[in-house]
């Protein structure tokens, strides 16, 4: 049995119903809200290991309880919504969540991404300093610095950018890159990387004038370092 303890915070009583006893068959124990901000307290206060989170909610809306729960918590957390927008998963992405499922979803899914989600933090403790270069990433701290100097990256920039230094001097494409860090298949929204990509040039290549990231054409990306 898992033992873990999944919050879910989701307004619609037959799909939280639902999610509740499929993860109770699964062996987590499990805790509902139908409303954000009671949701929101219930993440801050207890000891959940991981939220799954809707969207739509009454007082509060799920990217503002994301939102205020980042400043005090790094709980995982999956956000469940009917949007399918890029620009909204790049906000939820952005905000620090792990993943983003849209509805109507299958449930071996939500489960599948669960357990990605729970072995990749178990994985990410033991692992120690990756460097690249003057480019270091420390996962205990989880920071990134160029000779000293921290960059600031948003959650899903700091996990692109590790795969990237795990995998230094390999070229990888897009799809997989997308299976590996964002954990799961966006359907062809390959172009979700290529903004990340941006967002991680610009922090780090142009503002060190170090070229780390490079295009590989027709195929991905590539970071290497002479």
């Amino acid at each position: 049995m898992s033992g873990k303890k999944i919050l879910i915070i989701e307004d619609e009583v037959k799909i939280a119903r639902f999610i509740q006893l499929e993860l109770q068959h699964e062996g987590y124990e499990v805790k509902k809200c139908q409303d954000g901000r009671e949701g929101l307290k219930a993440a801050l206060e207890g000891d959940c290991d991981l939220v799954i989170l809707d969207v739509m909610l009454p007082s509060i809306n799920g990217m503002e309880v994301l939102r205020r729960l980042r400043r005090t918590s790094q709980v995982p957390v999956i956000m469940l919504t009917a949007k399918d927008e890029v620009t909204d998963k790049v906000m939820a992405l952005d905000i620090g969540a792990e993943d983003y499922v849209t509805k109507p979803f299958a449930i071996e899914e939500l489960l599948a991404r669960i357990r990605v989600i729970f072995k990749y933090k178990s994985q990410l403790a033991e692992r120690g300093i990756i460097s690249a270069g003057k480019l270091k990433m420390d996962m205990d701290r989880h920071i990134v610095t160029f000779q000293d100097d921290i960059i600031d990256l948003t959650k899903k920039e700091f996990d692109l950018l590790e795969y990237l230094m795990v995998n230094k001097n390999i070229v990888l494409s897009r799809d997989n890159i997308l299976i590996n860090v964002w954990k799961y298949d966006y359907a062809g929204d390959t172009n979700i990387v290529d903004v990340y990509i941006r967002y991680l040039r610009s922090k780090i290549d142009d503002r060190y004038n170090k070229k780390f990231i490079y295009t590989v054409r027709g195929v991905g990306y590539q970071l290497k370092y002479e």
